[in-house]
Parts: structure tokens; C-alpha cells; sequence
């Protein structure tokens, strides 16, 4: 749940940072220990969007990384609220998926350039000059 408008297509794949769940300790701030778990930033990565909804020191926070199953947005007496349902990437998988698209995409642009640069065809020998 995140209490901004975050509108992010079914589909995208999203960065979400939360605040760390740590135990509490003499150091760590009462407010920080209650606010373990809740989202301070989501970045849509298909579209290079980000959305900041307050600002955490970077050691005080987890990402990690999911795809977006479905997205509401309500606009509520209290404001604007957003409910996203993800599923977690594993990392490893989606480097995989990346590097595979990587090589679709390079494939399809050879076969592009070679359709439009002529290359498919023979070369066409010169006149033969006659004087």
C-alpha cells in the first residue's frame, strides 16, 4: 500500500525501496523502528519513472526488484492510496531474461540492416564501357 498516486501498467517491471526492518537498538530512532517495512520509493523501470515519496538515508533501506501484477489507484477522504501486486524477480533470472532479450533485440537489428542495407542482394556488376 502506498499513500501517493504511483500509476505503473500491469506488466512493468519496478524497483521498490523500503525501510529496513532491524531490530531496535539504543542508536536507531523510535520513529525509524515503527516505519520498518514501508515503501519510500518505487522506480518503474520499463518507463524510467520514479517515484519518491520521502527521502531515507540509503543505509536505512532495502530494494529490491518485481513485476507488477495489477495496480489500483483510489483517491480516499484521507488522499490518494495505491495498491501495487507484485512478484519478486529473482536477480539471477532476470539478468538472464535481459541478457536474452540483449541478443533478440542485436539479432533483429542485424536482420533490419542487412534487409535495408542491400545486403541480401547480389551487387549489380558495372556497364561495360564501349569507345
Amino acid at each position: 500500500m502506498i499513500y501517493a498516486v504511483v500509476p505503473v501498467p500491469s506488466g512493468n517491471r519496478v524497483e521498490i525501496t523500503q525501510v529496513r526492518a532491524r531490530q531496535a537498538d539504543a542508536e536507531a530512532s523510535a520513529a525509524w523502528a515503527s516505519d520498518a517495512g514501508e515503501i519510500v520509493a518505487v522506480r518503474d523501470l520499463n518507463r524510467g519513472i520514479g517515484y519518491q515519496l520521502r527521502d531515507v538515508p540509503r543505509d536505512q533501506v532495502d530494494t529490491w526488484r518485481a513485476q507488477v501484477r495489477d495496480c489500483s489507484v483510489v483517491d480516499t477522504a484521507c488522499g490518494p492510496r495505491t495498491t501495487l501486486t507484485v512478484m519478486a524477480v529473482d536477480a539471477r533470472q532476470s539478468a538472464a531474461d535481459a541478457l536474452s532479450e540483449a541478443d533478440a533485440a542485436a539479432l533483429a537489428a542485424k536482420a533490419e540492416s542487412d534487409r535495408w542495407g542491400g545486403t541480401d542482394r547480389p551487387q549489380t556488376p558495372p556497364p561495360k564501357r564501349f569507345w
